[in-house]
């Protein structure tokens, strides 16, 4: 096993911390949000969701780019669900990603190659996945679903 990247988490007041990432990358306040924290920055559950769709948009233009192919320009809207669980605690009990390439898919030659391999590429949502569902979709730029996983039997969200 090898050491993947880590992070410094030290508390400001109440429930907002600094984090640091080390090097030369800037540090990034995160909160919980009103009424537990104030909002000065991410919640725990947006950082959570952002690791997720980051990585399906790069492994997504990894993808493409082995076909030598280009996103030409995505964008990705991510959201969890949270649902209470038997004790009454708040949960995350899905994460759902939509990504909207730039392009119009006919101008993308192989992309059913692309979308049928590029979830595996992602370390972080397949690693997310062994306990939370994560739904995928990709669209082209003239809104054409392309891919979707993780919406069950009839691939709608």
């Amino acid at each position: 096993m090898e050491e993947g990247p880590g992070i410094i988490l030290r508390q400001v007041s109440a429930y907002r911390f600094e984090l640091d990432f080390g090097g030369a990358l800037p540090a990034l306040t995160v909160d919980e949000a009103e009424p537990i924290g104030r909002g000065a920055g991410p919640c725990p559950e947006q950082l959570l969701v952002a690791g997720v769709a980051n990585c399906l948009s790069a492994s997504l233009v990894f993808a493409l780019g082995k076909f030598r192919q280009e996103a030409q320009g995505l964008e990705t809207r991510a959201r969890c669900r949270i649902a209470r669980n038997a004790e009454g605690r708040l949960r995350i009990v899905g994460i759902d990603v939509a990504i909207t390439l730039g392009a119009e898919a006919r101008a993308l030659d192989r992309i059913d190659r692309v979308l049928e391999q590029f979830e595996r590429f992602c370390t972080v949502s397949e690693s997310v996945k062994a306990g939370i569902p994560v739904a995928v979709s990709v669209s082209d730029s003239g809104g054409t679903r392309l891919h979707a996983t993780g919406f069950g039997e009839d691939a709608t969200e």
